[in-house]
């Protein structure tokens, strides 16, 4: 039977090892980063969590645009069609710069009244550390979202190990740097931001050069020569926008529900903005799951074989849920030591505890279905379902819900996360019965 499916179990290890290994270490690399900067001090730690949901949202944005390309790209290959692929990949670098130049532009224009704008009154020393810290990472945003296109290509034709080393060197570079810039020179949130943009900075000529090898399917090369193809960048910006609008409302989500936790004081906001870090951490390695299973999925429909995606999708649910299990025993087990090293007073570690805790308890029972069935259906064309859905979801759930339970029954930061159980419990139930219905099939791409 083995032979009949177009991925062999080989086929699939090789793809998804290297994108969770990635995916992991891109968190780790985060975590890293806020832990050096905590000693810092907590303003400083403040700073960079309050900046870091900021970035994490513009480079979610490029991310799933780049993803878009991606899709394009996969299906072009999984139809042979290895000229058009070569064009799509050439229109997702161009589109994808061209947009992360004018962001970044935009972002170190406004810098201090976007920050006043999202933060409010924090205190005096968190913003003075926030200012700085933006300013580096705004820098860094063409850098960030041209290697994610370049990466992007690369996974479309089945290639995850050659982005992962090059995820993996940067990742010990800003981690070498931040020690150097923190602890030899001093330098506090600047040293982190300066280290964070000299890596990308590194990521992205590293995989550029990469891409315009000859040994693979997809070559790009003379980039300053690439001119706009408006009805291609079109479908990529079909694809990839509504999932841009869907990460970036997730973001904004949390960007909102930052604000409500900055209301309930130091200790509080440490212990979110550390919980934030080991959830993220133990749903990491599922997501890249997610990331491998576009490829696989759009390989599958450019071959016409829309059987296979539906059952490539099962399998990766059942590899995907194994994975979070794995994981949030893992998180767990480290929580403890990680809010120890990470300098946290008493009272947030505990708060932190409590709320890990729970989330090693509900994760595992509705996360899967909420998210790896998602990257699938996307992999379809059957991006505005995901949208919709994702947007619905989380501002009833994440948003409004958690603003109740803290601001009117005063429930702390656990609010959040009954809020995140409440979301993902509803997007586990839709996306699974959108999965069955199969009108996901019925999407053309290219």
């Amino acid at each position: 039977m083995e032979q009949q499916h177009m991925f062999t179990n080989r086929m699939i290890r090789n793809l998804l090892v290297p994108v969770v290994l990635e995916q992991i270490l891109n968190s780790i690399m985060g975590t890293a980063d806020t832990m050096m900067v905590s000693n810092v001090g907590s303003a400083a730690l403040s700073a960079v969590s309050l900046v870091d949901s900021i970035n994490i949202l513009l480079i979610q944005a490029f991310s799933a645009l780049a993803a878009g390309g991606a899709i394009v790209c996969a299906q072009y290959i999984g139809q042979k069609n290895y000229e058009k692929a070569n064009m799509s990949a050439r229109q997702v670098l161009f589109i994808i710069t061209a947009i992360s130049v004018a962001v970044s532009a935009v972002c170190l224009i406004f810098q201090k009244p976007l920050l006043r704008l999202i933060f409010g009154s924090v205190e005096a020393d968190v913003m003075r550390a926030s200012e700085t810290y933006f300013f580096f990472t705004a820098l860094s945003f063409p850098f960030i979202a041209s290697y994610d296109a370049a990466a992007s290509i690369f996974r479309a034709q089945e290639n995850t190990k050659g982005p992962m080393i090059i995820s993996m060197i940067s990742n010990v570079m800003n981690i070498g740097g931040n020690a150097v810039l923190i602890w030899v020179f001093h330098m506090g949130v600047a040293g982190a931001a300066i280290s964070t943009l000299v890596s990308r900075v590194f990521c992205a000529v590293v995989v550029l050069y990469q891409l315009r090898k000859d040994r693979q399917p997809i070559v790009v090369k003379d980039y300053l020569k690439i001119r706009p193809d408006w009805s291609m960048i079109g479908r990529i910006l079909g694809l990839g926008i509504p999932s841009g609008i869907e990460n970036s409302m997730f973001q904004l989500g949390k960007l909102a529900i930052q604000s409500t936790v900055s209301t309930l004081g130091t200790a509080a906001i440490a212990a979110q903005a550390m919980t934030n870090i080991l959830e993220n951490l133990n749903g990491i390695a599922a997501i890249g799951v997610g990331v491998g299973l576009m490829t696989i999925v759009g390989q599958c429909l450019g071959a016409g074989r829309k059987d296979e995606a539906v059952y490539y999708i099962k399998k990766l649910c059942v590899i995907a849920e194994i994975v979070i299990i794995v994981s949030c025993l893992t998180v767990y087990a480290l929580a403890r030591p990680v809010t120890i090293l990470g300098g946290m007073e008493k009272s947030s570690a505990a708060m932190c505890i409590h709320m890990i805790t729970w989330i090693t308890i509900v994760k595992p029972l509705v996360w899967t279905m909420a998210f790896v069935p998602g990257y699938g259906l996307r992999a379809a064309g059957d991006v505005k379902f995901s949208m919709i859905t994702s947007c619905c979801t989380m501002w009833a759930c994440r948003f409004c819900l958690c603003i109740f339970l803290i601001r009117v029954l005063g429930f702390g930061p656990m609010g959040v996360w009954i809020g995140m159980f409440a979301d993902w419990t509803v997007r586990g139930i839709l996306f699974t019965w959108r999965f069955h219905s199969r009108r996901w099939l019925k999407h053309k791409v290219i």
